[in-house]
């Protein structure tokens, strides 16, 4: 996504257990999925489901960490991430299937303040970095100090929210961050902030997850959710204007900062399928690497377990 990376998408669905009725779906919202915005605000799923008096929750997710346990915990039914988060939370035994592409982001890069002497990432050697665990950024930085070869034992990683990275930052709390849009692009128009590392290939792409047993419970409901996703992303690639005044409105920006995180965010394909299975991949090796899932993990067998194309793929045939 060339939208905020950042950032969100749809959580959870309740259902009383002595029956297979279905009550609620609920679904998760962020900041670094637009997509998600414009579903909560136009309440399109609200009316679909209202015919089979089916209620909608929206939660909020501040990162694909935080979407991760909402999902883990039974909180939510969709829940969006990073590809490469997802890969963590599948390694982790989080119970999920990545079915729908809501962006190809760069919602990700290094950051450091205006003023700053660190010009690549050589230079965070001995730094204070704030990070997000187990969210892209945090993946991107991993790959970033793996290309430059170094390892995080080389840096002082701070581990703080996405938000309270950028207050970091721009207090002079840390020296860099592994930053997220819109916080990003934020303290970019505010702070004179600079990004001293891109590499849009290291970003994954944001990713609509599905609880596994959602999924095998109520399919039709996985396809009627993925439809309406459709929708809105059709929807903000026809009215990127509007689009950016529903970021504006619920992400509380300035048009300059919503402007910024959307020009970094493709919609244009909802596909789940091998390019993204290979994207995932390739970071799982680096994750390996870095330990931050077991050496035993086999990443191409979880990436295959991972991700689902089947629900996309039939609405893409309809």
């Amino acid at each position: 996504m060339a939208i905020f990376g950042f950032v969100s998408a749809i959580a959870i669905s309740s259902c009383n257990p002595n029956t297979s009725t279905l009550n609620t779906i609920r679904l998760d919202y962020a900041y670094y999925n637009p997509v998600s915005l414009v579903l909560k605000e136009k309440g399109w799923l609200e009316q679909d489901l209202a015919k089979d008096n089916i209620k909608v929750e929206w939660v909020q997710s501040l990162g694909s960490n935080k979407a991760l346990e909402l999902l883990n915990s039974r909180s939510i039914d969709f829940g969006s991430t990073a590809g490469a988060a997802a890969l963590i939370g599948k390694a982790n035994g989080n119970p999920i299937k990545s079915v729908y592409v809501y962006s190809k982001p760069e919602w990700t890069a290094l950051v450091t303040g205006a003023k700053s002497n660190i010009q690549k990432v050589e230079d965070l050697k001995g730094k204070r970095v704030a990070v997000t665990r187990g969210t892209d950024p945090h993946i991107f930085l991993l790959r970033a100090l793996d290309q430059a070869r170094l390892s995080q034992k080389d840096v002082e990683l701070i581990q703080l929210q996405h938000p309270d990275g950028r207050a970091a930052l721009e207090k002079g709390d840390v020296d860099a961050w592994a930053g997220l849009d819109p916080h990003m692009a934020r303290t970019e128009v505010e702070k004179g902030s600079r990004l001293f590392f891109r590499e849009p290939n290291f970003n994954s792409y944001g990713v609509l997850n599905v609880r596994s047993a959602f999924a095998k419970d109520y399919p039709s409901y996985v396809e009627r959710v993925l439809s309406i996703y459709e929708k809105g992303r059709k929807w903000s690639l026809q009215n990127p204007e509007e689009l950016k005044q529903v970021l504006v409105k619920e992400a509380k920006l300035t048009d300059a900062i919503a402007a910024k995180q959307l020009e970094r965010t493709d919609l244009s394909s909802a596909t789940i399928g091998e390019v993204q299975k290979q994207a995932i991949s390739a970071a799982g090796d680096v994750l390996k690497k870095s330990g931050v899932i077991k050496e035993s993990i086999n990443v191409a067998q979880v990436v295959g377990e991972l991700v689902d194309p089947q629900f996309i793929t039939k609405i893409a045939n309809k």
